[in-house]
């Protein structure tokens, strides 16, 4: 049994030598201004959380993640565990309780309860006409307007582990992580990357929320943001593409999760995703196994560059 099960992600936490420009870059890719410290950016997506990317001034490095526990108990069974913080108050802004762990890579995992909620940010976006209903938008004119994509919410993360097999032990230990698609190369007992989604039981949750993949090195592979719908990733990707940021991989469409993807690095090379429309799993689907190169490609797509594909931030 894991020691709690998840709620939700929370935020990414990075450190950035330059606040003004990883705002710009983090507007431009479609989040907005929850707070600033003169230490901390905190940036929102549209949902209701007070935040979901946290960016330290300091030199640029991953910090770590976050994730929602559903309860104070969770923080109390957590806070006994080996190397654990005591509960802590989180004295920044969005407030809330955590308890802080290191994962098996040296990395930062804050479990956190009480964040402040903000009103939702509105965004009315237009229905599609097609399908079996081709009169969704009937007597209605379709106008998206061109600028940054609208973030919702935290999705996913993905990390490189050199201690794979602890690193994704340590993880479904902790924080109650279900497997939902693994991917092996060669022999079938050789697993190179693991895709794990949160456990609510019976509720339905996206594909994956963490996936693991074993590399020479440790670190970051990317955050990764769920945006509006098809649409939005598409302007978003204009929009970075005109500001003259760095263009990672994509468009495309994943066989494993199904999401419409695009994926963009910040100033610092932190890579970070959109996405859209994902396969949704509850706790009874079993997992699969999938040989790596069916797995890494899609049904239509630019194919994973090597950029991408060995990618992790330290």
């Amino acid at each position: 049994m894991p020691v709690i099960r998840a709620f939700d992600l929370a935020y990414g936490r990075l450190r950035s030598p330059d606040l003004d420009q990883e705002e710009a870059f983090l507007t431009h890719f479609g989040m907005v201004r929850a707070d600033r410290t003169k230490t901390a950016l905190y940036m929102r997506g549209t949902d209701a959380p007070h935040h979901i990317h946290v960016t330290e001034l300091g030199e640029p490095r991953y910090v770590g993640i976050a994730v929602h526990a559903t309860s104070l108990e969770d923080l109390d069974r957590l806070s006994r565990v080996a190397g654990a913080s005591a509960i802590e108050d989180i004295d920044e802004p969005g407030g809330g309780k955590r308890v802080r762990l290191t994962d098996p890579d040296g990395y930062q995992v804050e479990v956190v309860h009480g964040m402040a909620l903000l009103d939702p940010i509105p965004l009315t976006r237009p229905a599609v006409n097609s399908g079996n209903d081709k009169l969704r938008r009937r007597g209605e004119l379709f106008r998206i307007g061109r600028g940054p994509s609208h973030i919702k919410r935290f999705g996913h993360f993905v990390i490189m582990s050199k201690n794979f097999e602890k690193t994704l032990a340590w993880y479904r230990e902790m924080l109650g992580f279900r497997c939902s698609d693994e991917v092996y190369a060669g022999e079938k007992s050789n697993v190179v990357g693991s895709f794990n989604r949160l456990d609510r039981g019976d509720d339905y949750v996206d594909h994956h929320a963490f996936f693991c993949i074993r590399g020479d090195k440790s670190g970051l592979n990317h955050l990764s943001y769920e945006a509006a719908d098809i649409d939005d990733i598409m302007v978003g990707h204009e929009h970075l593409q005109g500001k003259g940021y760095q263009h990672m991989w994509g468009i495309g469409r994943h066989l494993i999760g199904s999401q419409f993807f695009d994926y963009w690095a910040d100033p610092w090379g932190r890579v970070h995703e959109h996405w859209a429309d994902t396969d949704v799993l509850n706790a009874s689907t079993p997992p699969n196994l999938v040989e790596r190169g069916e797995g890494t490609a899609g049904p239509w797509g630019q194919p994973i560059p090597q950029i991408f594909m060995g990618h992790a931030s330290p």
